[in-house]
Order: structure tokens, then sequence, then C-alpha cells
């Protein structure tokens, strides 16, 4: 028995889909054309995102960066924290750890001695007198924490010079004067209650590398020198004394020198590119008494 399918009648129309499912059809299209285009922006951004944020980018846009502060005669602009108060502590105080001393602001009183003073766990000179072993508490604590922290960059740092009294001032300073006369002794040596030292907030630091250039111009270019200058910030500490700003501090450039001031106070005068307490505070200083 044969099967013959039916056959289809001339001129028989081919049956369409109604109104609403050709609507239904045209807003699945859309939808799906909707969800493809995002997801391609996604990507997009993806993949632009993880190459932006790549080792390679950052230290591309960072060279793009300098290269145009160099050709302009700008350097990259650091954007300091909003809202810095200046007013936190007194820069008059002699007990305050922002106190500014320098030839035109003295100790109050000058024989001034600060009651918090101790003896950092740290390397020290050999031939350290006993008052100089001593710093403030504050400061001590500071202290040791960078001078491990330099050790264990291989960095090796002794304490020269800490606290001085008044009547040891007195002895040093008439020394300098006798030594190299009173204007030449100005410049490197503060007169009796003039002096950081008194406050117990400042130090003189040494190295291991070259010790004839400890407490010498020559520290600046020393492997210990140039780690204070780069990574004291950090740790709360600042230069003093840098070069060309002695019309400004009174001193000849001493980069041994160190006065802490607090993580607070010495990061925002860093990320401002501010070098000496009296340009921040706008507070008058200079080589004159």
């Amino acid at each position: 028995m044969t099967y013959n399918a039916p056959q289809r009648r001339p001129g028989y129309p081919i049956p369409q889909p109604s109104n609403k499912t050709r609507k239904t059809m045209k807003r699945n299209g859309l939808i799906v054309t909707a969800v493809a285009i995002v997801i391609c922006v996604l990507l997009i951004i993806f993949f632009q995102l993880h190459h932006k944020n790549t080792p390679a980018a950052t230290a591309q846009a960072k060279a793009k960066s300098n290269q145009a502060g160099q050709q302009t005669g700008r350097q990259p602009a650091t954007t300091a924290p909003a809202g810095f108060d200046k007013n936190k502590y007194s820069t008059a105080d002699k007990a305050s750890l922002w106190v500014v001393v320098n030839k035109q602001h003295p100790l109050n009183p000058k024989t001034y001695a600060p009651d918090n003073l101790v003896v950092p766990n740290i390397p020290m000179r050999s031939n350290i007198t006993s008052t100089e072993k001593y710093v403030r508490s504050d400061m001590g604590a500071a202290l040791e924490t960078m001078v491990k922290a330099a050790a264990d960059a291989g960095i090796h740092l002794n304490l020269q010079s800490g606290y001085r009294s008044y009547s040891f001032q007195v002895t040093l300073y008439d020394g300098y004067v006798k030594q190299q006369g009173q204007t030449a002794a100005d410049r490197q040596s503060a007169r009796p209650g003039y002096s950081e030292h008194q406050t117990g907030l400042a130090a003189d630091l040494g190295g291991t590398s070259l010790p004839s250039c400890n407490v010498a111009d020559c520290f600046g270019a020393t492997v210990e020198g140039k780690w204070l200058a780069a990574n004291a910030y950090a740790y709360g500490f600042i230069i003093r004394y840098t070069t060309d700003k002695e019309a400004t501090t009174g001193y000849e450039h001493e980069p041994w020198h160190i006065r802490y001031i607090g993580t607070e106070l010495s990061t925002e005068m860093h990320a401002q590119g501010v070098e000496t307490l009296e340009e921040f505070f706008g507070i008058t200083g200079g080589t004159a008494y």
C-alpha cells in the first residue's frame, strides 16, 4: 500500500505568525542584543582597568608624568592631607612636641630641662658622655624603631649626641668660641638656652661606614646620611638644618642632626616639600640673635 503525502494546493498561503508572536520575537531579539552590548562594554572596561593597574602601566604613567614635569620645570604634584591643624601643639611651649627653638626664639626659661628623659636602646659612640645618652621618652621609642628599620636594611646608625643640659651647652659653646671665634661658632653651635638638644627632641646620628664623616658635612654622602635624608620623615623626624637654609634656620647644613616632631607633622612637611619648621609655621629665624 503506497502512502501519498498530501500536497499543498497551489496558491495556498504559508502560515504566518500572529502579530502577538511577532512582537514577542522582536522584543526578545532586542533584549539579546542589549545584553550582548552590555557584556562587551563591561569586558572592555575590565581589560582597560586591568592594564592600567599592572606594574608596567603604572611605571609608564609615572615616567610620562616625570617627563612632563621636566619639560615644564615643575615637579609632579603631591596631595597633602586636607585640614591639617597647625595649632594642635604649641610652637612656643618649651615642652611641646612642635616647639621651635632658634636664635630668635630661646627656651623659656633658658635653663629648662625636660623631666621625661630616657636612654634609648640603640648603638652609641664609644666615648659618648653620660648626659648625651639621653633623649625625651617619646622621641626615644621612635628613635629605636627607626634605627632598627635602618639596620634591617643594612644601614647601621648610632647616637653621637642626644640631650645637652644648659651647663653642658655653656662648656661646648665657649669651646667653639675659643677655637674659632664667635662668628664661626654661631654658625655651628647654639648659645646656651637656644639649643634644640636642650629640649631632648634632637640628636646627632653617625654611622659605621665612614666613621671619619660622623658629625661632619661629608656624612650626607654616606649610606647612613642618604638613608636618613630619604626615610627619617616616616618615623617622625626631619633633618633640621638642610642645605641652603642657613638664612632661615641660622645654622650650616648638618645632615646628621635630626629633630623629632612626630609622624603627623613630618609626613605633612614631606608631602608639601617644606624643609624647615620656620617656613612651615611662618616663624622668624635667621642668623642673628
